[in-house]
């Protein structure tokens, strides 16, 4: 397959290490909003209860503490990365689509870019929840800025993000489902275009 007729390899490179960090976000959050609040306070933690690593701690903190800060570290992290992935998008014209359908292309291209979209939607009000917490943001125990403490403009990109995330969720499925649409039905080689082959 020429490379006119394929995403470029760091078009495909984005694209699954992106897929992983967003279903990963999505199920350190499900994991960390379980834990209790009033949890006991440690400086070492079995991340995740896996045995395979330890994760240490300047100050004591409590297990929801620990993941809730990994959780903003992460999606601080994701958020330059899909900002990197639309910059890369906008500079490099992708292959042309398979489909002969004109529905099935105005489709595709109007869920792309709603899924773009909510890709940088989704760690924004993130990171804007994080700045109007009272805590602010450490990037891996890095300070980045301190929180405002506005409980009122917090709660408001709490439920954007929750929102968002609900979305995107939804988004990502129907976008899986036209993967495997093209697969096992049209038999087309539209999912072979994103591997490194």
């Amino acid at each position: 397959m020429s490379s006119t007729q394929r995403y470029t390899k760091v078009a495909v490179i984005l694209h699954w290490l992106i897929a992983l960090a967003i279903a990963g976000m999505f199920a350190l959050g499900w994991y960390m909003t379980g834990l209790p609040k009033d949890g006991p306070k440690q400086t070492e933690f079995d991340l995740f209860g896996w045995g395979i690593y330890t994760w240490q701690m300047d100050e004591p903190g409590s297990a929801r503490t620990l993941y809730f800060n990994l959780h903003k570290s992460l999606g601080f992290t994701l958020l330059w990365l899909v900002v990197f992935r639309v910059f890369w998008r906008v500079s490099h014209t992708p292959p042309a689509m398979l489909s002969n359908s004109t529905f099935e292309r105005k489709l595709a291209t109007a869920a792309h870019h709603f899924l773009y979209v909510l890709m940088v939607a989704m760690p924004l009000t993130g990171v804007l929840m994080t700045l109007y917490s009272k805590y602010g943001l450490k990037w891996f125990g890095l300070e980045v800025f301190g929180g405002l403490d506005n409980a009122d403009l917090r709660d408001i990109f709490k439920d954007s993000h929750e929102l968002f995330a609900t979305i995107l969720l939804v988004v990502i499925t129907l976008h899986i489902v036209g993967a495997l649409k093209h697969y096992f039905i049209d038999k087309d080689k539209t999912l072979s275009r994103m591997t490194l082959k």
